[in-house]
């Protein structure tokens, strides 16, 4: 019960400081987050298709976050959802159609825009756009653009083979790395030495629940490594009782002065904040000196970082 009570006062700490962003006195920081395009910039048009990456790069983001699973042929493809139906005109799993017949199905059929009426309108149902294949949006992405992939199809082996092979041949080793909530793909991928991973989710979030609980940094990121969650997350809290327990469920700030401190304490860890998608969340961002955040809009997020210079103290 004590543990409970204690994280919610933690994270309740932590809110009323970020809300602040009490860090550091006087200017503003001294480099702001770079803008990861979240599935190429699901807010600005049909995740993960080449319409996406072609606005995100007109928009200026700074790296692109893709997702991947394969075709029926065995071939990486650019997709989120289990099922089709999600997002397109068609339903069915990824893995039951060959990359060609993808190619033909409408990945913007579901996206919408609401205007300042609230009217809604669906403007890629009369302009389809297919689903690509990695390897063409590879080739579609500037050479020095780095590209994030996020594997959670499963199985993980033969994703990673597959990946792998279009890595190998379009030598995109050096500018692509790889994040993945499943620990099957840090095992998969482990077999090719130039591959760059994030370090495992768990990790990520036992070592952020334990700081704010206060049990200290006890092990900290290796030097060089990468790590990614969420700026902000639902955590379900559970208080023991003698005849039962109860739930509840808070909104927590999971990246604060200290959690930084312990993912920075050796050197050159780089740490991106998921889910950043207003002016204050990346002023919060920058004030704690994150290296990147996650956006689904880099249309909105390149104008809020142009005009922070202008907002930025991190002692009010």
């Amino acid at each position: 019960m004590l543990r409970s009570l204690s994280i919610i006062f933690l994270l309740s700490v932590s809110a009323l400081t970020l809300s602040g962003c009490a860090v550091s006195k006087g200017g503003p920081s001294a480099s702001l987050p770079l803008i990861v395009a979240h599935r190429g910039g699901t807010g600005d048009a049909p995740e993960n298709t080449l319409e996406a990456i072609r606005q995100a790069v007109a928009n200026r983001a700074d790296a692109l976050w893709l997702t991947v699973q394969l075709s029926r042929d065995g071939v990486p493809v650019l997709y989120r959802p289990a099922s089709l139906s999600d997002l397109t005109n068609v339903s069915g799993p990824v893995s039951a159609r060959t990359v060609a017949e993808l190619a033909t199905v409408n990945a913007g059929w579901q996206f919408k825009q609401v205007d300042a009426q609230g009217a809604i309108t669906y403007p890629y149902r009369q302009t389809p756009v297919g689903i690509p294949t990695l390897r063409e949006a590879l080739l579609a992405i500037p050479a020095n653009m780095p590209v994030i992939l996020d594997m959670k199809a499963l199985p993980a082996l033969p994703q990673t083979q597959a990946v792998a092979g279009v890595l190998d041949e379009l030598k995109a080793w050096p500018r692509v790395k790889v994040y993945s909530t499943e620990a099957d793909y840090q095992q998969s991928f482990a077999v090719y030495p130039q591959a760059q991973m994030f370090e495992p989710r768990d990790a990520t979030r036992t070592r952020l629940v334990k700081v704010l609980l206060n049990e200290g940094c006890i092990d900290a990121p290796a030097a060089g490594s990468a790590a990614a969650f969420e700026l902000h997350r639902p955590l379900a809290v559970t208080e023991k009782f003698t005849l039962g327990e109860g739930r509840s469920e808070v909104r927590a700030t999971l990246w604060n002065p200290a959690t930084m401190a312990c993912f920075r304490k050796n050197p050159d860890v780089q740490v991106m904040a998921i889910g950043v998608n207003n002016a204050e969340d990346y002023r919060m961002a920058a004030c704690l000196g994150v290296n990147s955040v996650l956006a689904d809009s880099p249309k909105n997020m390149v104008l809020v970082r142009q005009q922070m210079p202008l907002m930025l103290r991190c002692d009010k």
